[in-house]
């Protein structure tokens, strides 16, 4: 078999698969029509061409057929992605262009040789065909440009790789027959490398029909399947690489080429055989497949709402709040909530459904924590269990052990500071996490994390105030204290010289009576914490009229006085004060 065989294989296959699942995928629509057309027609042009690379006579008329309905179909596709984005009247000049492009072509290489054979004239020359072939490359590369043109720019993303990929094939094209336009012949290695060339924008096409649910392209493949198929595709591609080099190594190695040659081979595949092997490289390729060849598992603006709306909810704390909300995600019913403290350890401060443990401090110097701190990860312990090696430098704390059904340890950084973890129990059902969910996890932490930082401000503010509070009372407590003990110690260094005057025991007794009043009622405000009645607004005129009222009977009598209706002003006469 020869090197074309092969390449036009590789296409075949490659389109073949990629036409089954849009077939599969659509929805009715004219878009996906046009896509499932386009792949088809090209991978029966691989098939064709694969044929005369074995052996079988293929007709050059089937030839130019295929090769046509192959330029024709994805030229139409292209005018029917830029329809949308153009003018009423544009998008119909470019339509009307590509299907007078496609009919005079088709006259032009099908049509009219039939119609020279039958009047027996010469054939055209080959000079024209190729010169249509080149004319029809160009239109391929300027539909291109302006389908990515036109398109909005927040929107580019969902062409961009349909348009690498095909504007490559375009510009493949365009090499080719312009080279064959030039050397009056086509070059046998080019056509051969056009089959493996077509084959490698598959995966292109692909990333842009999942990103584009207009066309009713919405491919959902077995993720196992892909990852495995990239795997070896991977491999395969890298195997072609190096016997390419070793090839090389071989023919400018002089007498030492073949024993080179061996062992570079030799050294490539063990290369391979270790990379194949390696976890941490499979793991990577496996979110490289997740992330651009399927659909989001989440819809992330309904995630979003809804998870700050949960820590939003009136009438929950909002410990509480953070353990139901990051638990919701991953549909776990329980968790509970470390939060850090002044001294840096973490102190637990919710359980939800979880039962008592021994411990309710965790020191931030154990191993679990400082691994929370230096890796960052959301901490799977299932996977912990079944793969210790993998959390290297991970420890679970004894209270931890106690707890069979914890699943998730969630740190919650706040500007590059843990101020706390989350540890979920089991969901139910049980499930594993993928890439998608620690990362939206990780997100949903880092608001989580700002609550929490809240709540520590609103705690150390609360005791500020508790102490705050505390100060003031205390202050005026030993101001009473200090009045009550100058009022006893004045009546005990008058009690030995007045103990026989009746007078002065009446006094002492009434004084005394007045210190444990006083003293009761300082008691009542210690344990009420408040001092004195609440606060309440007066009419200034009638409490100074009254206190007036009381001393009308001393001399120099005061007397009290209004005017100025905006402003009061408030006299006492024989020393005044102007208020």
């Amino acid at each position: 078999m020869s090197i074309g065989f092969f390449s036009y294989f590789i296409a075949l296959l490659a389109y073949l698969l990629l036409t089954l699942l849009l077939v599969t995928a659509w929805r009715g629509r004219l878009m996906g029509l046009i896509a499932v057309l386009a792949t088809g027609t090209t991978a029966v042009w691989a098939t064709v061409n694969m044929l005369v690379f074995v052996g079988v006579p293929i007709p050059t008329l089937l030839l130019m057929l295929t090769e046509l309905a192959r330029t024709a179909s994805w030229l139409l596709f292209l005018v029917h992605i830029l329809i949308p984005d153009l003018q009423c009247s544009s998008s119909r000049y470019w339509l009307s262009m590509v299907w007078w492009l496609i009919g005079g072509s088709a006259l032009l290489m099908l049509v009219l040789p039939i119609a020279l054979r039958l009047l027996n004239q010469p054939p055209l020359p080959a000079n024209i065909l190729f010169l249509l072939w080149t004319l029809l490359a160009i239109i391929g590369v300027l539909l291109i440009e302006q389908v990515f043109r036109n398109r909005k720019p927040q929107q580019r993303g969902e062409i961009k790789h349909l348009c690498l990929g095909l504007g490559a094939i375009f510009i493949y094209d365009l090499f080719f027959y312009a080279d064959a336009l030039l050397m009056q012949q086509l070059d046998a290695q080019l056509w051969e490398a056009r089959g493996l060339v077509n084959a490698l924008i598959v995966p292109l096409i692909t990333v842009s029909a999942a990103r584009n649910p207009s066309w009713s392209l919405e491919v959902h493949v077995s993720r196992h399947v892909v990852f495995h198929s990239a795997t070896l595709t991977a491999a395969g591609i890298y195997l072609m690489a190096m016997a390419a080099a070793g090839y090389y190594i071989r023919y400018f190695g002089g007498t030492w080429g073949a024993l080179l040659q061996i062992t570079f081979l030799f050294a490539a595949g063990t290369l391979l055989v270790l990379l194949l092997f390696s976890v941490q490289l499979r793991a990577r390729l496996r979110v490289l497949v997740n992330r651009h060849f399927f659909s989001l598992k989440y819809d992330y603006r309904e995630e979003w709402l809804r998870f700050t709306e949960a820590l939003s909810r009136p009438g929950v704390n909002v410990p509480e709040a953070v353990v139901t909300a990051l638990g919701a995600i991953v549909n776990s019913g329980g968790g509970m909530l470390w939060v850090g403290n002044e001294q840096g350890a973490f102190v637990l401060v919710e359980r939800i459904n979880i039962p008592p443990i021994d411990t309710l401090m965790q020191p931030s110097n154990h191993p679990m924590v400082q691994f929370m701190i230096r890796r960052g990860w959301i901490i799977d312990l299932a996977e912990y269990r079944s793969q210790p090696d993998f959390y290297d430098g991970f420890e679970s704390p004894s209270w931890l052990e106690q707890l069979p059904e914890a699943w998730l340890i969630i740190p919650l950084f706040f500007r590059e500071q843990v101020g706390g973890f989350v540890v979920l129990m089991n969901a139910d059902p049980v499930q594993s996490l993928n890439w998608e969910d620690r990362s939206l996890l990780k997100t949903a932490a880092h608001q989580a994390a700002s609550y929490v930082a809240q709540y520590r401000l609103d705690q150390a503010l609360m005791r500020a105030r508790q102490f705050e509070a505390f100060s003031q009372l205390s202050a005026y407590v030993a101001h009473d204290l200090k009045n009550l003990l100058a009022q006893q110690s004045l009546l005990l260094s008058n009690a030995e010289k007045h103990k026989h005057n009746p007078a002065f025991v009446e006094d002492m007794i009434t004084t005394i009576k007045s210190s444990v009043d006083r003293m009761q009622r300082l008691m009542a405000q210690l344990r009420s914490g408040i001092r004195g009645a609440p606060p309440s607004s007066v009419i200034l005129d009638e409490v100074i009229a009254e206190v007036i009222a009381i001393h009308t009977k001393r001399d120099p009598k005061p007397q009290f006085t209004t005017h100025c209706a905006g402003y009061k002003s408030m006299q006492i006469e024989s020393d005044y004060v102007r208020c």
